[in-house]
């Protein structure tokens, strides 16, 4: 397969700036694979469009102000993005700068609060060790902001990102992602509460949302790209929860590429087994689907992983039908925008 089969034409302005208010009142496509239709609606429908006896399965990660403003001793600005927590004071990180880093390089935060590259990874990549009187967590509180993506054009995050870009879901013991699992960002407590008074339940995964998720395939041959691995965890009592749904007929809905990932690295042999870890899994048309039995997702970057997953999952020439329907309808696309859901 080639990067050019997941392209789609989106004018510029249907780039969402800023999410739904309130957040269910954004709009939802409906796919249905066994008819090949599509349905417009609005996400406070949801619940009428799932079963009772389903199971939701949502990503618990939380998003943390991972974008660091810096300069180097010389005066060069530099932009720093946390990627992955490697130990208590140093993570992986995209710096960006006119000139690349070397070992024993210091970036200046403020202060008392610096960085200091340990290794070169290539790409962009380092590993920095983050250096402040405050506890590694407290620092970047202070220092950092939410890191939106750049389609969403702010000379700088509003103070209302900090809530608008974090999901229901979001869990502070779960403190780890460099962007939101953005189909979370349309669930309200009042669907939350339909859906469950409908008979719907949820289990949670944490999928820490990195490189492997947002960075841009460049390979045209996509057996050449290489997946970034993603920190995840999958508990004993999610995985109870999902094998039982699984073995009782029910559905497992997957909110988001995100929480897909995580149920298909873990379910290969068509059960899902608790575990720890990291995952680079790729998925593209002709993965066969072992646990994720419908996906709740948003509209994503033409040539982009997730759109691929999507892709996989619903069928390459449905879905991209289903864009060129949702450009037409005027939907609201990428984090900040609409979604769909695949059943």
């Amino acid at each position: 397969m080639k990067l050019t089969d997941f392209t789609y034409d989106l004018p510029e302005e249907l780039i969402a700036q800023e999410p739904a208010h309130p957040r269910d009142s954004s709009r939802l496509l409906v796919l249905d694979r066994a008819t090949s239709s599509l349905t417009d609606s609005v996400f406070s429908s949801l619940p009428s469009f799932l079963c009772e006896g389903d199971l939701l399965v949502v990503n618990d990660t939380r998003v943390i102000p991972a974008r660091l403003w810096g300069r180097k001793p010389s005066g060069g600005r530099v932009e720093a993005l946390l990627l992955k927590r490697l130990s208590e004071r140093s993570w992986e990180t995209l710096l960006r700068a006119s000139k690349r880093f070397g070992v024993g390089s210091e970036v200046i935060l403020s202060g008392d609060s610096s960085l200091r590259v340990v290794s070169v990874l290539g790409e962009g990549r380092y590993v920095v060790e983050l250096s402040s009187e405050d506890s590694p967590e407290e620092a970047i509180e202070r220092l950092g902001e939410m890191p939106l993506p750049p389609y969403i054009r702010r000379s700088s995050p509003r103070a209302e990102d900090k809530r608008w870009y974090q999901t229901l879901f979001s869990s502070p013991e779960k403190a780890g992602s460099s962007a939101a699992p953005t189909a979370g960002l349309h669930f309200t407590e009042e669907v939350r509460e339909t859906l469950r008074a409908k008979g719907i339940t949820f289990a949670h995964v944490t999928l820490h949302v990195g490189l492997g998720t947002f960075l841009p395939v460049r390979a045209e041959n996509l057996s050449d790209h290489k997946m970034h691995s993603e920190v995840f965890e999958l508990t004993e009592e999610s995985a109870a929860q999902i094998n039982r749904a699984k073995e009782g007929g029910r559905r497992v809905v997957a909110v988001g590429t995100t929480s897909a990932r995580v149920l298909e690295h873990c379910g290969r042999s068509g059960r899902v087994i608790p575990s720890t870890g990291e995952t680079n899994l790729f998925i593209l048309p002709g993965h066969e689907f072992k646990i994720v039995d419908a996906l709740l997702t948003n509209f994503h970057l033409p040539e982009s992983t997730l759109l691929m997953l999507v892709c996989a999952f619903g069928g390459r020439d449905f879905v991209l039908d289903a864009y060129r329907h949702a450009v037409r309808e005027s939907y609201r696309f990428y984090s900040y925008g609409d979604s769909m859901l695949i059943k």
